[in-house]
């Protein structure tokens, strides 16, 4: 959800961030983002569960409750590091019933233990937080709550945290690289509301003080800031695809919509399940949840706000008009449930592994309802969104994402790759083969890497270099002297070298540059008698 890049458009400014976390672009940083992003060793534990009890109060928008964390010591333990924001009361934390001492600084809470907790040993806390949390001024753009009204009058209450922090809202240890291994929600709202949150509905319980109490259950590892509260005057209806429960929680007056638009997930799941292989949270099901904002991937429960439209909010971000025949927001969000929630970045400087192979299934959508060229036609549209401004990872440790290029160029490099591959067989069983093979894992840039860069005899380490790591794109450089024509890469990384498809008298050729010049065999009388393949390959040229 990043506003501060530049690219050419500026409704695409705005709605390449629409759908993913807030992006910071920070290059100067502070203690507050080392506390955040790094591994410290008072982080030395790995969450087991989360036992979250919630009470929300829409009119004073105060929230107060206790997570009870369950973990396991991965080294010995004297401090422990659990992250709420500073605006956020700590009202106390218990450890076997009896209160522990602890410090503050910035978002992290240190708590003391009067013993070192041995290493290797599964304890637990109950960590008691009030306060208003932050509310999110234009979310997703930014992150936080959400308190709205539906057109009848009833209150309307959202989440949406990533890149800002789960920790904004409630206490957790608010790293990508540790996920729960379950997580149980527990809300209590004013009575003739519902909370939608994350897996199976548990049931509920009128608490006879005007509030009930809503519980679901996640049976799946999730990321901290998926997990949501979705509070409204909720209608659910309901259908099923193969062995997948589908869920849907809408407004009652949109009722007759959400049964129409929502009629778009089973050609998805179709297509995802040929290409990326099946739903990877069965056991939780699926749901899209109507939210007062434009889209969110929280995991099984995957946020809604895009109106009941085709494209995005009625436009097509990649201006050829395919964007039209599909509504983003339930392909693109859906799409995370493979690349973000199942397949999970460790540190969010590689959040590409999320944003772009995201943006890349949704041209893998459409070519599976309207076939290959038109999803080369799609992808080439979005380069349009594209600024070569600064690269794609973040820096590492310091919660620190990349710039928004992660999207479309992320998108674009894998359907380099794919024409470097230049089998679409191998293309499509080695991206199966990628999600299946770190479906629920946490994993970073040189794991993605190794794994395409195996499947072919190319080397891909200086292409995924050059479009991961540097701005600039690789540009194939053409000159004359005399009567022939020579050809050479110019790039940020020595010695690059990429095979690429070009058109030459109407012929396509594929050539092997490298950072030296080479002769054209081909005899051509002008540089316009060679064209790049560019539906197939994103590169300058010069």
């Amino acid at each position: 959800m990043k506003t501060s890049f530049l690219i050419p458009f500026l409704f695409l400014a705005a709605t390449l961030s629409a759908t993913a976390q807030v992006l910071s672009n920070k290059t100067v940083f502070t203690e507050a983002d080392t506390l955040r992003g790094s591994l410290r060793p008072e982080r030395a534990y790995d969450v087991q569960k989360y036992h979250l009890q919630v009470r929300v109060d829409p009119e004073e928008r105060f929230i107060s409750g206790v997570n009870t964390i369950s973990f396991k010591t991965e080294e010995q333990l004297p401090v422990m590091q659990v992250d709420l924001f500073e605006n956020m009361q700590v009202d106390s934390i218990l450890h076997n019933s009896q209160p522990l001492e602890y410090s503050r600084k910035h978002n992290a809470v240190f708590i003391s233990f009067e013993e070192p907790l041995k290493e290797n040993e599964l304890d637990s806390i109950s960590f008691y937080f009030s306060g208003h949390p932050k509310v999110a001024r234009n979310a997703p753009w930014d992150g936080g709550f959400v308190f709205d009204k539906d057109q009848e009058g009833n209150h309307w209450i959202a989440v949406a945290v990533q890149g800002t922090g789960a920790s904004l809202w409630y206490p957790n240890k608010d790293h990508q690289s540790d996920e729960p291994e379950e997580v149980l929600i527990e809300a209590a709202v004013p009575n003739g509301l519902m909370n939608v949150s994350n897996g199976r509905f548990v049931g509920k319980e009128d608490l006879g003080d005007g509030y009930t109490l809503w519980s679901w259950k996640v049976n799946s590892t999730i990321n901290n800031y998926n997990i949501v509260l979705n509070i409204a005057n909720y209608v659910h209806f309901s259908d099923t695809y193969k062995d997948l429960d589908l869920d849907y929680y809408v407004l009652p007056y949109n009722l007759q919509k959400a049964q129409k638009q929502f009629e778009e997930v089973k050609p998805m799941m179709d297509c995802f399940y040929e290409k990326f292989g099946p739903y990877p949270f069965e056991e939780d099901g699926f749901k899209l949840v109507e939210t007062p904002y434009l889209g969110m991937e929280h995991q099984s429960a995957v946020a809604y706000g895009n109106k009941y439209m085709m494209g995005y909010l009625g436009n097509d971000l990649s201006g050829t008009g395919i964007g039209l025949k599909w509504d983003y927001i339930i392909i693109h969000e859906s799409g995370h449930e493979w690349y973000g929630n199942s397949i999970t970045a460790a540190d969010i400087a590689d959040m590409w592994i999320h944003e772009g192979f995201t943006a890349y299934s949704e041209a893998v959508y459409v070519e599976c309802r309207w076939g290959k060229e038109k999803a080369l036609e799609y992808l080439k549209g979005n380069r349009r969104g594209i600024g070569n401004r600064s690269s794609i990872i973040g820096s590492y440790g310091v919660n620190s994402e990349g710039s928004g290029d992660m999207y479309f160029k992320g998108a674009n490099l894998l359907n380099t790759i794919r024409s470097i591959y230049n089998d679409d067989e191998l293309w499509w069983k080695t991206l199966k083969d990628y999600t299946l093979t770190y479906r629920h894992q946490i994993i970073d840039t040189q794991t993605t890497e190794d794994f395409f860069d195996a499947a072919t005899p190319v080397d891909l380490q200086p292409v995924f270099d050059q479009y991961l790591r540097h701005a600039a794109l690789p540009e194939l450089q053409l000159k004359k002297e005399g009567d022939t024509f020579f050809y050479r890469w110019k790039a940020d990384v020595e010695n690059f070298a990429m095979p690429v498809d070009v058109l030459i008298k109407g012929e396509e050729v594929r050539l092997h540059p490298t950072a030296d010049w080479q002769k054209l065999k081909q005899e051509i009388e002008s540089r316009e008698e060679i064209k790049v393949n560019e539906l197939e390959f994103y590169i300058a040229t010069s």
